[in-house]
């Protein structure tokens, strides 16, 4: 279990490491070409590692089994907006910034990675818990799915945070450092949870639909945004595809 927990901190960690193959930016067209990816990837693991579980789960309520997984996914989205709003950080556009603080730049582009890992971070430990605690529903193989995932995405959303760095004039040791501790908040929300899970197991409806919200969220406020902006938001649009079917693949391959 704690491999898996682990696996979407290395795509961070990866990503971040990005920087000492770039100079000072990445490309207009990449960057389309990577927020794509990520946005594909993150809403395939919301709807089949997170989405259908909790539905599976809720099937003994016939037509009002959708009840427990809306709420849960309002609810994550509407924790991922309040966190958006009182947390000062930089959109991943850093242009649009979040509340005013007296915070430099490059801490607020840390805090923004460090925002946007954390509902992962939770969705892994939510499904981990199922799995922990004899969920039918859960299966190893579809956390590690769901791990998987997530690291693959991590390691394009990496670079597009930990880049930018270097344009402030951050130097490349510390950029990486950055990176890097901007996901340990990954492996340490899958912990919490799972520490937590155990009281929690009868609302795991809840908890996986919760997770999927807080995780397009994400996707809707930063990602999509990005990857549609410019001349090239048909190379985002193309990816974003990509992203789902890979992921969509992992999930229903290994699940």
């Amino acid at each position: 279990m704690w491999q898996i927990i682990i696996i979407p901190f290395l795509g961070t960690a990866l990503g971040a490491a990005s920087v000492f193959f770039f100079k000072n930016s990445i490309g207009e067209r990449p960057q389309r070409a990577m927020t794509g990816f990520a946005s594909g990837v993150m809403v395939a693991a919301s709807f089949f590692s997170l989405i259908l579980p909790a539905l599976d789960q809720t099937a003994d309520m016939g037509k009002l089994g959708f009840i427990p997984v809306a709420i849960g996914f309002g609810i994550g989205m509407l924790f991922l907006l309040v966190l958006d709003m009182v947390t000062p950080h930089m959109h991943f556009n850093h242009d649009e910034e979040g509340p005013k603080s007296g915070l430099k730049r490059t801490t607020k582009l840390v805090l923004a990675v460090t925002l946007h890992n954390l509902p992962e971070g939770m969705a892994v430990g939510i499904v981990c818990a199922g799995w922990l605690y004899g969920n039918d529903t859960i299966t190893f193989t579809g956390a590690l799915a769901l791990a998987l995932g997530i690291a693959i995405q991590n390691f394009p959303e990496g670079a597009i945070v930990a880049v930018p760095l270097l344009g402030e004039g951050v130097p490349k040791k510390k950029t990486f450092l950055y990176g890097v501790l901007s996901g340990i908040v990954e492996p340490i929300g899958s912990i919490l949870v799972i520490a937590a899970s155990g009281i929690l197991i009868p609302t795991m409806p809840y908890l996986l639909s919760f997770a999927a919200g807080a995780m397009m969220y994400v996707v809707v406020e930063e990602l999509i945004p990005e990857m549609s902006e410019g001349e090239h938001s048909n190379i985002g649009t193309i990816s974003f595809a990509l992203g789902f079917i890979l992921m969509m693949a992992l999930d229903v391959g290994l699940g």
